[in-house]
């Protein structure tokens, strides 16, 4: 079993679709930048799929560009091309995603973060409740 934890930003918004017995499946993409030796960056990009209600969670909160935190199996297979060349992919299979777009942040901001739609200009501020006064007569309760 393989293990990775990857941090990066999605190359798409989320794909999410059911299987044949019902049950949710998400995919998307993530773009991991790496340093190589010197200061030369790069990028790698992974393929991840989130079953079920992660994936529901993932295909609800988040879109293309957000970043994000995925931790979950590393899957190699094996198949044949629609050219009959037999290729290989490296997938994630996710089984924890964080979401590590800061909240009203330009370049990701979602409903997760009762941002406003496009737009659409947010109302009044929301109030703190207030507190309830207390009646303090200085006696120790103990």
């Amino acid at each position: 079993m393989t293990k990775v934890l990857l941090i990066g930003n999605l190359t798409r918004d989320p794909e999410l679709t059911e299987t044949s017995g019902g049950v949710p499946v998400c995919r998307f993409g993530v773009a991991v930048n790496r340093y190589s030796g010197g200061e030369e960056r790069q990028t790698d990009f992974y393929n991840v799929t989130a079953w079920r209600r992660l994936g529901e969670t993932v295909a609800r909160y988040t879109k293309k560009g957000n970043k994000i935190a995925v931790y979950g199996d590393l899957q190699i297979r094996q198949y044949e091309g629609n050219d009959g060349v037999r290729r290989t992919s490296v997938d994630v299979v996710a089984q924890d995603v964080e979401f590590l777009t800061p909240k009203g942040s330009s370049d990701g901001g979602s409903d997760f973060y009762d941002a406003p739609s496009s737009g659409e200009r947010s109302a009044a501020p929301k109030k703190k409740p207030a507190l309830e006064a207390f009646d303090d007569d200085g006696d120790i309760p103990f």
